[in-house]
């Protein structure tokens, strides 16, 4: 399994746009082969920022680089980088391979 995350530092009076923009976009990656699952996270509440992220499993690295390189990708982040900045700098990801998963 791999599990890839992206963190944000949302800027506070951008929360709420920044929210609607993942609740209500068009979901894409349960059609591609090795999705596993999607969570939305909130975090704690900073000085300057929310933090939040956006954790994404897959069945192992090679599925999530096929993903990044599929057309269901590209259209996914088409609008990216248009529109209000709503976070404090880029995205940071980060990838992590999983070498113990327990289960119920």
């Amino acid at each position: 399994m791999y599990i890839a995350m992206n963190r944000f530092k949302v800027r506070p009076d951008s929360e709420e746009a920044f929210r609607q923009r993942w609740l209500e976009r068009e979901v894409l990656l349960k059609t591609v082969p090795g999705f596993v699952s999607f969570q939305f996270l909130q975090g704690p509440n900073r000085e300057d920022h929310i933090l939040y992220a956006s954790h994404t499993v897959w069945e192992s690295y090679d599925a999530f680089v096929g993903w990044t390189q599929s057309e269901q990708f590209r259209a996914a982040h088409a609008g990216a980088g248009q529109g209000k900045v709503l976070t404090v700098g880029p995205p940071v990801f980060e990838g992590f391979q999983v070498l113990q998963n327990i289960e119920i």
